[in-house]
């Protein structure tokens, strides 16, 4: 590795890290998925005190309460997993907008190719060091659901490989949008517009693909799907290896393609350098 892109790294780790940026969607991401479980256990203990007014009241609803009550903890870690690709991975792209295109929009990152900056150097990092986080952040806070669902629920139903499974999936889901939005706003400038298009996606195709019955056609989309099934033993049981492993190297083959792609876009950029006004 050259020393330009060394230096490239150390600038987007110091971006990352020195800003606290990671720090905080360590808090939200962890945060968030401990907060899920206890949501759900303070449902069921919502869904009791339901049926104990309505039994007092001579009206028996002991199964409509049991069939909403989830007093596994299965059902925690699946409906974090779930959320990590929904709320957690809205304030992940919206924190990151800065490094992926909203540089360019504010004239703080100029690439004159006279001055040696090759377009490589400037993308590769960013294909790195964020999908990466995400990923790590997602397998981590996978694991801290687990953690507070086997304590405060008493069928602990989950198993490490499926929690495992289900953090590796999610992360990948995670790096899958994250280079999305790394390829569109570095591509156009407009972080703020790569954002929102990628949050839209993560809303609309999922539910779409499930509306339509192709959730299970080796779909990048529905990753977080396919998370949240594997971290029940009779979801991990059903899962064909196949179709994990297929859907995971799809994802990663688009993934690369998304790099190829930011990096023709950048070396087709023309950039201006021309007036007198100088933005750090």
């Amino acid at each position: 590795m050259d020393m330009q892109t060394n230096a490239s790294f150390r600038k987007e780790f110091l971006a990352f890290f020195r800003t606290n940026k990671f720090l905080i969607l360590a808090l939200v991401l962890i945060g968030l998925s401990i907060l899920n479980p206890l949501m759900y256990a303070g449902r069921n203990s919502m869904m009791d005190l339901i049926s104990d007014v309505y039994g007092e009241l001579g009206m028996d609803v002991s199964g409509l309460t049991d069939a909403l009550n989830s007093p596994s903890s299965s059902q925690g870690v699946s409906s974090a997993i779930m959320d990590i690709t929904q709320t957690s991975l809205i304030v992940f792209l919206l924190v990151i907008n800065s490094n992926a295109g909203g540089e360019l929009k504010k004239r703080s990152v100029m690439i004159p190719r006279s001055a040696g900056l090759q377009s490589f150097s400037y993308i590769f990092p960013k294909f790195i060091v964020y999908p990466l986080a995400g990923f790590v952040l997602a397998l981590a806070s996978a694991f801290a659901s687990w953690g507070i669902s086997s304590v405060i629920f008493q069928d602990n139903d989950v198993v490490f490989l499926g929690v495992l499974l289900g953090g590796a999936l999610v992360g990948v889901c995670m790096m899958f949008y994250i280079c999305a939005h790394i390829t569109i706003g570095t591509a156009t400038g407009k972080a703020g517009l790569s954002a929102t298009v990628c949050i839209l996606v993560s809303l609309i195709l999922p539910n779409a693909f499930m509306l339509f019955g192709s959730e299970r056609v080796y779909n990048p989309f529905m990753l977080n799907v396919l998370a949240a099934t594997a971290v029940t033993k009779e979801g991990l049981s059903i899962l064909q290896p196949v179709e994990v492993i297929v859907t995971v190297l799809f994802t990663l083959a688009l993934m690369a393609i998304m790099f190829f792609v930011a990096l023709f876009a950048q070396n087709a950029r023309k950039i201006d350098n021309t007036g007198n006004e100088i933005r750090i």
